[in-house]
């Protein structure tokens, strides 16, 4: 049966009123998506199609499709529905959507696509689209109605433009009065919805004291914006009734009495519209991050991907500081005096973002520390088996953050207003009490600066009676797209470093952040995974470890979706720093689920193992043959030709045939282009003068090279009848490796080639590389290192000789292991053979690779893989694991060989003295 939309709608509609038993709202929910009513019958009398084993709690899982989890108010639904997904009930009963719920709010993961969903548990029905797949209805594209976030920012963004049309707004002055009138809307539109001013009392006011054409609208919102910097004791006796009526509001919001922006007409009425908005149903979490695009015309139509998403900020708070304060609540449960303590420890701890944008990490972590702080009021409560009177001790003063952009910064202060007034709002409904919410407390210890440039002691002082927690999600910005302020920051950073500006920037806040936290406190930030790459680990990770600090847990890599800094489809990272030697954790994500795995030490390359790393190298670490780069024609093109130049060159000039090579770079080796170069490395001056056809095309290279601004190139026109650069074997054959390969390929295709075909400097050349070279190169073992010890081409791996190919640990061999090895290696290219018609890319297409090529491989890697030892590798992870230990053996292997050479030489001098 088709799948009815309207009804669905309808019943999730009905199902989520708050007038509903909650009770109910699961079996709704099957029969709004068309599940057969025996089967709803089974849930609802617990039979067998409720695999959850927790059904005495509400759990309701469907194989295949739900796992259903209701939790009390006052509970983080995101940490249940991030405790639900690392858990193995689902994932063993194959369950799709993972849906949280504590009947105000609702979350859900679809695991197969990795999307989330957060929504009131009102709106519901507008997000039905999203568990359409239960009804068959496969989503092609991410089917979303406006939220109340994105309208009010959209809204907000109209009146920003509005207000720069009819303003100037040019001094950082004029630009500040506009980001601080834009923040005090926004807290007066919320306000006038939440109960913090009389009901809609801004926006009436706004409608009924101003003249439709915005006459006096200015100065009354000036009035206004004075009266709420004033105690009610201090005003004026005589002011209206529709000014005296708005709180005091303080907090710093309205103190400074800034000009108003002039409002005509038509930004009158976007302001009404604006007031009309559903403010209660703007979520503070990511209110702040919405607002910032306000600001960014680039930005507005992907609002959306503009904040870090509560599961990932969760990814990184609960393993810093939250999964320990519950163990300590765990713990403490039933003893009084316990947890107690645990509510003065809560008063003790800082969080400090260092980078906070609109405040997002702040702003999660505080409301995640008030649910805490409310889940120990409740243990206490169950001891003293009577209500109790409590109090929050919890202070946005707690809360530290640095921002470099003025609007944000705003915003993030205005931001934890909000979430305090929403916390406070949730342990009134559960408490009954609570402190007022005017007049408005510090709303944190932000700051406005270049962090790279303020000393974080100064900020957020380290003190003993305190625990310090830094978290965040800092820019990212690699070396070709920093500005001249950013490379200026890092070498400040840096200082006393070399090669630093090879680092990303977020290298920066690791380094400083280490040092900040090495005295006390600890570190997670979400960053770009190439600082665990490649030399970038070389270059950083020594120094930071050398501080006396190590790596506590790590997420490794993922694809980072939506962020603040407008990275979206970036491969990231999680990174844990501490002083403190605690338990070490590492996050693997395991088919689609994140697995979490207690470790003895994490490495800088975030696996399990020691503290070395790779360092590039001149020649190879063990008698293998030697590596080098192509040629590098230097040559305008004059030297290189396409099939079709070629036979135009041949038409024109056939004694050029004698002089005309195949040339092979990554493009022609991968994709089976073809092109061809002229090589005249043993033509004299009367052998080129004898064709004029290519005499002209080596005068002009000649021409160009002597245009160039390098000095080496200009050198070079001397012999401008050849590549600039030559490495060419002059005879026998070389293995030829791509210097890109593509991050999807299980396997980095390699290929044998005679000396008389011509290389470019895009791919490296293994010279006189034998067959073994060749099936060691083309096996999951040394993809796995150069996966572990290379850098990145955006997401592409880039082939190293000195980082990848010197450095790789090759096994030990008999010459009769050797021998079985090459016969398999012979196998692949043979395989290969049977595929005439396909590309080197063709093949190596992990969706497309030929079932007999595949097997080739596999056995190959079987055999190279029992080189190592007897036991096979699980995956990836642990085959970088046994290689980066067998590097460090072989590493202090050479030193002491070195050593022992040195102590050898000092007695034969001393012998012959």
């Amino acid at each position: 049966m088709a799948f009815d939309q309207t009804y669905c709608m309808d019943t999730l509609t009905a199902a989520t009123r708050p007038d509903t038993d909650s009770g109910e709202f699961i079996y709704a929910f099957l029969d709004a998506y068309g599940f057969p009513k025996a089967t709803i019958t089974q849930v609802r009398n617990g039979g067998q199609r409720n695999v959850a084993s927790r059904k005495d709690k509400g759990h309701v899982a469907l194989k295949n499709w739900l796992y259903f989890m209701p939790v009390r108010q006052g509970e983080s639904i995101h940490e249940a529905l991030q405790v639900l997904a690392d858990e193995d009930e689902p994932a063993r009963h194959k369950c799709r959507f993972l849906v949280v719920t504590d009947f105000r709010e609702l979350t859900a993961l679809d695991t197969k696509t990795d999307e989330r969903l957060e929504v009131g548990f009102s709106d519901l029905a507008t997000q039905y689209l999203f568990f359409a797949p239960m009804a068959g209805l496969e989503r092609t594209k991410h089917f979303e109605e406006e939220s109340a976030d994105l309208k009010a920012a959209a809204k907000m963004g109209r009146l920003f433009d509005r207000l720069k049309e009819v303003n100037e707004f040019s001094t950082p002055e004029q630009l500040h009065g506009l980001n601080v009138f834009l923040t005090r809307l926004l807290f007066c539109y919320f306000a006038d919805d939440t109960g913090i001013f009389p009901k809609d009392a801004f926006t009436k006011v706004i409608t009924e004291a101003s003249g439709e054409n915005g006459e006096g609208l200015s100065d009354l919102l000036a009035k206004l914006f004075r009266v709420m910097n004033q105690p009610e004791h201090e005003r004026p006796t005589d002011l209206p009734a529709h000014i005296d009526q708005f709180p005091y509001v303080n907090g710093g919001l309205f103190r400074d009495d800034l000009p108003v922006p002039e409002i005509r007409g038509k930004g009158r009425r976007m302001m009404i519209e604006c007031g009309q908005l559903a403010w209660e149903a703007v979520n503070p979490d990511i209110f702040g991050s919405m607002f910032q695009a306000v600001v960014d015309e680039e930005s507005r139509d992907a609002l959306g991907q503009h904040y870090t998403s509560v599961p990932n900020i969760m990814k990184v708070i609960r393993p810093l500081f939250l999964d320990k304060l519950y163990a300590e609540l765990h713990k403490a449960m039933g003893n009084r005096k316990k947890l107690e303590a645990l509510l003065e420890r809560l008063t003790r701890i800082r969080v400090f973002d260092p980078a906070m944008g609109s405040g997002n990490f702040l702003i999660i972590s505080y409301k995640e520390l008030r649910r805490l702080e409310m889940a120990v009021f409740r243990a206490l409560q169950e001891v003293s088996g009577q209500q109790e009177m409590f109090m929050s001790g919890i202070r946005l003063s707690q809360f530290y953050g640095i921002e470099v952009a003025d609007f944000a910064h705003e915003v993030a202060q205005l931001s934890l207003w909000l979430a305090e007034h929403q916390m406070n709002a949730a342990f009134a409904e559960e408490f009954g009490h609570v402190e007022p919410m005017l007049p408005l407390k510090d709303s944190g210890n932000l700051v406005l600066g270049n962090s790279l440039r303020l000393d974080w002691e100064e900020v957020c002082p380290v003190a003993e009676s305190s625990e310090v927690y830094v978290c965040g999600n800092p820019p990212y910005r690699g070396a070709s797209y920093r500005s001249q302020e950013q490379n200026d920051d890092m070498d400040v950073v840096f200082s006393g470093f070399s090669k630093h500006r090879y680092l990303d920037y977020v290298a920066c806040f690791f380094w400083k952040g280490s040092k900040y936290v090495r005295s006390g406190g600890e570190l997670a930030f979400v960053s770009t995974n190439s600082i665990c790459q490649g030399e970038q680990v070389a270059m950083l990770w020594p120094s930071i470890l050398g501080l006396g600090v190590e790596i506590s847990f790590a997420y490794q890599t993922f694809s980072w979706k939506n962020s603040a800094q407008m990275n979206a489809g970036v491969h990231v990272v999680i990174i844990g720093v501490s002083s403190a030697p605690i338990p070490k954790k590492m996050f693997q994500l395991i088919d689609g689920v994140w697995r979490t795995k207690e470790v003895s030490n994490i490495s800088p390359y975030l696996l399990e193992g020691g503290n070395t790393v790779v360092v590039s190298r001149s020649k190879p670490l063990v008698g293998s043959s030697l590596m080098t780069k192509g040629n590098q024609p230097t040559d305008g093109g004059n030297l290189i030709l396409s099939r079709e130049e070629k036979d135009s060159l041949l038409n024109e000039e056939p004694r050029a045939e004698k002089w005309i090579r195949k040339l092979l770079g990554s493009q022609e080796f991968l994709q089976g282009k073809e092109r061809w170069c002229l090589w005249l490395r043993s033509a004299d001056e009367t052998d080129i003068l004898d064709m004029p056809a290519v005499h002209r095309r080596v005068m002009k290279v000649r021409d160009m090279r002597l245009s160039s601004k390098k000095a080496l190139t200009r050198k070079q026109a001397s012999m401008s009848h050849v590549f600039g650069e030559i490495r060419q074997p002059s005879s026998g054959s070389y293995i030829l490796v791509p210097r890109v390969t593509s991050e999807r390929r299980h396997y980095a295709p390699v290929g044998f080639f005679d000396s008389d075909v011509i290389t470019t400097d895009l791919v490296q050349m293994v010279l006189g590389g034998t067959l073994y070279d060749f099936a060691m190169l083309s096996t999951q073992m040394h993809m796995a290192w150069l996966r572990l010890a290379t850098g990145r081409l955006k997401s592409d791996y880039r082939y190293s000789a000195k980082l990848v190919y010197n450095t790789f640990p090759w096994p030990d061999a008999s010459e009769r292991q050797r021998q079985g090895i090459e016969e398999l290696g012979r196998a692949v290219i043979l395989a290969r053979a049977a595929h005439p018609d396909k590309t080197m890319a063709q093949l190596y297409d992990p969706d497309k690779m030929p079932e007999n090529l595949l097997e080739a491989h596999q056995a190959l890697d079987q055999a190279v893989e029992k080189l190592y030892r007897d036991r096979p590798f699980r995956d990836t992870a642990e085959r970088q694991e046994y290689l980066l230990a067998r590097y460090e053996e072989l590493i202090e292997a050479e030193k002491a060989a070195k050593v022992g050479r040195k102590k050898t030489s000092r007695t034969a001098t001393t012998t012959e003295g």
